[in-house]
């Protein structure tokens, strides 16, 4: 199984003939333990093109140490990497399949292969607190990096990366290393180094000070496929609530491609749609499970006990668990699709390169137009709510207005970088409305599955008395849903 950690740390270029300064002057500091030295080896493994190192991801298979294994990085805020180790294994010129997938959202379906080696003479110096325990760990390395034909690249260089001591010990290090003659690194890791001119920057593109409305929807799906990036290995990895965000992050895009239509070839926006749609569909099955199993346990356990017969609370999370582990197979299977490495490629493109109509004008004077047409489909679909003449036609319509306001929504998201609070105010308004429809869809489709799981229970031979109540409970929660959206609208100044 894989194991995962968060790593920070600091790097330094030292020249040779620098002296490590007293570390046990650090504060906090007690004591230093005996250096450890270690020969380290690492093939670090990437694409022809370099896709991982260009997106600021390392795969490598490294041996002589005490972490022997595969070990995947990813970046985190604030300068953290999250490092995700899997067993050494048997595998040294292909990297297990299990390790593929992690960064299968990067690489898609090329192939990987060694880039980098490099050979580490390391001292490791722990430094330790009044207690014994390791507060940080100073490695003094001493390297060489090959790659393919070149000639092998040498140098030395200072890591200081925190186990049990706070950032206030890092600036502290830095201030001592640098009195002794360290600088800070020149590049980021190890391996950017050692490829050098082969390691080209991807677009910095930034949005312009005068935005066209086109600019506008580049910043905005830049943002939604970077979140994609970002959560593909977090799902993989059944990371709370990896799925949730890695779905909204679709339908963000999904929704600015709809909302900047005026600006967006049509037929390619909705083509991209529809893909998007599809993969949101795959993951959405694990995450409703994943929502209802926590309010079904929330619910049960407010019922007095009573009223509670049978394994009520067991039966539901049985149930809903079955769905998730059936649901999150289902998404994994999309996320080694090659639709799904197409459906990248194509986002790729669409934030390289979108696919502009002619009708691109200054932001500032186009963005209102537009959120105007979400506005007016929004009202549309509430009216048809007012004017429903059953409950099942009143159901329907009210999971539009759902749908509407979440466009609205992201529509407002989305042009705050031009219009500021007009967009900001729009998007939490529409929120509200989504959130109180939200909670009554929650609710019609919690009333379906009660309905299911009773008559099961029933043809059982069992009682299904607590799940009557709990139906009853939810059709409760959905007509205050209906009453409270009722109530705050005219309110809504859209």
């Amino acid at each position: 199984m894989p194991t995962e950690q968060t790593e920070i740390e600091t790097k330094y270029d030292v020249a040779e003939s620098t002296h490590l300064p007293a570390l046990h002057e650090l504060p906090g500091v007690a004591s230093v333990a005996q250096p450890v030295e270690l020969d380290l080896e690492a093939v670090y493994f990437d694409t022809e093109a370099l896709d991982l190192a260009i997106n600021k991801v390392t795969l490598r298979r490294r041996t002589g140490g005490e972490d022997d294994g595969w070990h995947v990085k990813f970046p985190k805020s604030s300068g953290a990497r999250l490092e995700v180790q899997y067993p050494l294994g048997r595998a040294v010129r292909k990297v297990p399949i299990a390790v593929v997938r992690t960064v299968r959202v990067h690489v898609r379906d090329h192939e990987l292969i060694p880039v980098v080696t490099l050979q580490t003479r390391r001292v490791v110096h722990r430094l330790l607190d009044a207690n014994g325990d390791v507060l940080a760990e100073l490695a003094d390395d001493r390297v060489t990096a090959t790659t393919g034909d070149g000639e092998p690249d040498s140098w030395r260089e200072w890591e200081v990366e925190l186990v049990g001591g706070d950032l206030k010990l890092l600036e502290a290090a830095e201030t001592v290393l640098r009195s002794a003659g360290a600088e800070p690194a020149a590049g980021p890791s190890k391996l950017a180094r050692a490829l050098g001119d082969r390691l080209q920057p991807g677009d910095q593109w930034e949005l312009p000070a005068k935005p066209r409305t086109a600019d506008v929807f580049r910043a905005y799906a830049a943002e939604q496929v970077q979140a994609i990036r970002q959560r593909d290995p977090e799902v993989r990895r059944d990371a709370p609530e990896g799925i949730h965000k890695f779905r909204v992050a679709t339908r963000r895009l999904r929704s600015a491609l709809a909302t900047f239509r005026p600006v967006i070839d049509r037929e390619v926006g909705d083509e991209i749609r529809a893909e998007l749609k599809w993969l949101a569909g795959e993951l959405g099955v694990a995450r409703d499970a994943e929502v209802q199993r926590a309010h079904f346990a929330a619910e049960v356990g407010e019922q007095p006990v009573e009223l509670v017969m049978g394994r009520v609370a067991a039966r539901i999370d049985d149930h809903l668990r079955g769905v998730y582990k059936e649901g999150r197979a289902g998404a994994l299977a999309a996320l080694e699709s090659e639709r799904y490495f197409r459906l990248l490629d194509t986002l790729d493109q669409l934030v390289a390169e979108p696919p502009l109509t002619g009708d691109n004008r200054k932001a500032a004077k186009q963005l209102p137009e537009l959120l105007q047409h979400d506005r007016k489909r929004m009202s549309k679909a509430v009216r048809r709510a007012q004017k429903a003449e059953t409950s099942e036609e009143q159901d329907h319509e009210l999971h539009e207005v759902r749908k509407a306001a979440k466009r609205l929504r992201y529509a407002g998201e989305a042009v705050v970088p031009v219009l500021g609070a007009e967009g900001s105010t729009l998007a939490t308004r529409a929120e509200e409305v989504q959130e109180i429809l939200g909670d009554f869809q929650d609710s019609v489709v919690s009333r379906e599955l009660l309905r299911e799981l009773a008559v099961q229970v029933h043809l059982e031979g069992g009682n299904a008395f607590t799940f009557g109540r709990l139906h009853a409970l939810e059709e409760a929660r959905g007509k205050a849903s209906i009453e409270a959206f009722l109530e705050v609208w005219p309110s809504l100044k859209f």
